[in-house]
């Protein structure tokens, strides 16, 4: 099913993210973590392509799981930065085969032990080359604290528009801490022109490392408020997880309020987090 179909005017999309197990653990370790995820009804789940920008064997044979046996809909993660056009279009083949017909196109993080390649450079180009092989629904990534390499926001939103114009249906985001950022980039993003249906990434932090690798990678800010809760709970992982789970409740009671296309849940394949968070906001829906 085409994702971009679910939108609908005055309601919200819920949406899950999934990694696959590390190459060290068997594929079998992420299927009771898929169990109690789809039991929650997400729109979609997705399912990433390896941290660090490693390609990750079982991104399409977990996003098929999803799929065919639990009847979810799926998006598989796809990262072109360290990749051949015959390395992508082999990927490609291989979603088509099992089905996977959604594609979440992303540059990648750039691994300096990986052989360099050219073929690709931008996410944007990566886009078009799917479109062209035809048969996939493609959505986008977006940083609504403006992308860490972008000379400043308004190049960061002329490049997200290239990105659309090349054939993102819809967009989403990257994590925050402060819905202001979300809705001063929405802003933006209209008056540049774009006009696809953005999801919100929220990610409930669990544990104090989890912030500060989360703010080093993306360049989220932290809130002082977020920050004074963390620092209150961060001897006490039990009320720590409370609030942190109870933050991200806040912040998508807000963007639900606020008429947000969806809530894409960076779960860290916790299903109990996944849980909490969707029965306390699943009656605003």
């Amino acid at each position: 099913m085409r994702i971009l179909d679910m939108y609908e005017e005055n309601k919200t999309l819920l949406s899950f993210e999934v990694f696959p197990p590390k190459k060290t653990s068997p594929i079998e370790s992420v299927y009771g973590v898929l169990e109690e995820l789809t039991e929650l009804k997400p729109a979609y789940i997705s399912v990433t392509y390896g941290a660090g920008g490693t390609a990750a064997d079982n991104t399409c044979a977990i996003a098929s799981k999803i799929k065919h046996d639990y009847g979810v809909e799926a998006i598989a993660h796809i990262t072109c930065v360290n990749s051949s056009r015959r390395q992508v279009s082999d990927t490609l083949e291989q979603f088509r085969a099992n089905d996977i017909d959604n594609v979440l196109a992303l540059r990648g993080d750039i691994v300096p032990d990986l052989p360099p390649q050219t073929d690709f450079h931008y996410a944007s180009e990566l886009t078009e080359f799917i479109r062209e092989k035809g048969g996939f629904h493609i959505a986008g990534a977006c940083y609504p604290e403006v992308h860490p390499e972008a000379k400043n926001d308004i190049d960061d939103i002329l490049n997200l528009k290239k990105k659309v114009d090349a054939g993102a249906e819809f967009l989403i985001s990257q994590l925050f801490f402060d819905n202001q950022y979300f809705y001063d980039f929405q802003q933006k993003c209209r008056f540049g022109g774009i006009n696809v249906p953005i999801e919100a990434g929220i990610m409930p932090v669990i544990n104090t490392k989890q912030i500060n690798r989360m703010a080093t990678l993306c360049g989220a800010t932290l809130p002082a408020k977020f920050l004074r809760v963390m620092a209150r709970f961060e001897n006490n992982p039990k009320a720590l997880r409370d609030a942190g789970i109870a933050y991200a409740v806040d912040q998508c009671v807000d963007l639900i309020a606020n008429g947000v296309s969806g809530i894409h849940l960076y779960t860290m394949n916790n299903p109990y987090v996944a849980r909490k968070i969707t029965e306390a906001i699943g009656s605003l829906l």
